[in-house]
């Protein structure tokens, strides 16, 4: 394929510029040439046809699990990065809980090497906070960042240390880089292996309790506060932390949150039948909290729509309830799911998912992409939102398929993903 192609007809949807209008886009050499009505390309460029389609800047991901290296019978960087193309992703952020931990500057080049030898979606490595992710003492990040690192977490764990966790933060200033942070007070939720309530007591399991979540929340908003940091609070589910977040914001705390589409959708509820599909770490909480995270999202106080796309083994999750792992895989139905029970239902509107799918997390993360201005990178993420389909999971190019969402109509399915101005996957 030659260097051009030329996007033609769609709805150019693109918050960056408050764009929302049928235009061409014409891509050239990996770069957004123009976008503009009824362009006339060179006789060498390529036409996709984008009728009916919605065009908008390359959907990012900056939570995600590849389990690569050490788990690569249940993801791996190659597989990870073709899934999250075919969900409609041009990048996705690998966090780095992996066997053994990406904690130094070879384990963060070995990601980065590996993202390229794809050729599917960008990936983007992040470091850990400390070393081997045990809570003791920092992990080098200066030289993790200069070897590709866009910010560092022990995600998976918490940092229980406050004292290291504020060492983080002062850290990460020279850098310019976020810390991100699984809030979680490991004293409060115990053994716990879903949300602490009326299921959990019918069920007989042992609870957490939103407590867990939101003292940490409100420990590293503090932080925050007292370093001046950058903290992004990863899978938000509890009303008292988006509240938190929210009130830190008018404060002027550097910080940032994410949600997944399973908090934005999904109740404690989903656990009847002790469905370990719907295990997840923190858990599915209450219909009040899932409403609360829902118009944290509406409202900007959660920044960004993040899958925590995290791939088991079939045999692991097909364990007793207290015995599987926690997690969900989200890179091919994440899109389909925002559009059909967010925007489908009025919580937000489309312009409002494609900026906290793409802007947002370009933004907070600093990354190349989430807008389609002219002389900016070719990603570009294109998309049918009509098109309704079944989700089954035998169908997933993830190597995992645990989804509480088998058999869900949906509507939505990426037609197109560009990056670079290379298509990487089309439908």
């Amino acid at each position: 394929m030659s260097g051009k192609i030329l996007l033609r007809g769609g709805r150019v949807l693109d918050p960056s510029q408050k764009l929302d209008d049928v235009r061409d886009v014409y891509l050239v050499d990996g770069q957004v040439a123009t976008i503009g009505e009824r362009l006339t390309p060179g006789d060498d460029a390529h036409v996709i046809d984008c009728d009916r389609l919605v065009v908008t800047p390359g959907l990012i991901d900056v939570h995600v699990h590849l389990r690569e290296p050490g788990e690569e019978h249940k993801e791996t960087i190659t597989t990870g990065a073709r899934a999250a193309a075919a969900g409609g992703f041009t990048a996705v952020c690998a966090m780095p809980n992996t066997d053994p931990p990406v904690d130094d500057p070879a384990a963060v080049g070995f990601v980065v090497s590996e993202g390229r030898r794809a050729g599917a979606a960008r990936v983007y490595p992040v470091g850990c906070i400390s070393v081997g992710r045990r809570g003791e003492r920092l992990a080098l990040i200066g030289e993790m960042v200069e070897a590709g690192a866009v910010a560092v977490t022990d995600d998976g764990s918490p940092v229980m240390d406050s004292g290291l966790m504020r060492l983080a933060l002062e850290y990460s200033l020279a850098f310019g880089i976020p810390v991100a942070d699984h809030p979680e007070d490991l004293g409060l939720s115990g053994r716990g292996h879903m949300n602490e309530g009326l299921v959990s007591t019918r069920l007989g399991l042992p609870g957490k309790p939103n407590a867990a979540e939101d003292t940490h929340i409100m420990r590293d908003l503090l932080l925050a506060e007292l370093t001046g940091g950058r903290i992004h609070l990863q899978h938000v589910s509890t009303a008292l932390g988006v509240e938190m977040i929210r009130q830190a914001k008018a404060r002027g705390v550097r910080v940032s949150a994410e949600a997944t589409p399973h908090h934005l959708i999904l109740t404690d509820e989903a656990v009847e039948g002790y469905r370990t599909e719907a295990k997840m770490n923190p858990p599915l909480r209450s219909v009040a909290d899932v409403a609360a995270v829902r118009a944290g999202l509406a409202d900007g106080t959660l920044d960004v729509v993040a899958t925590d796309h995290a791939p088991h083994h079939y045999d692991e999750k097909e364990a007793a309830f207290t015995d599987a792992p926690n997690g969900v895989v989200g890179l091919e139905t994440s899109l389909a799911l925002m559009l059909t029970r967010l925007v489908g239902e009025g919580v937000i509107d489309l312009p409002t998912l494609v900026d906290r799918m793409s802007c947002q997390p370009a933004r907070v993360f600093g990354l190349l992409g989430g807008t389609l201005a002219p002389g900016g990178v070719a990603d570009v993420t294109v998309f049918d939102p009509e098109a309704e389909w079944t989700v089954d999971p035998k169908a997933f190019r993830s190597k995992s398929r645990n989804t509480p969402f088998g058999g869900w109509t949906v509507k939505g399915q990426a037609r197109c993903t560009i990056v670079g101005g290379r298509v990487v996957f089309e439908r």
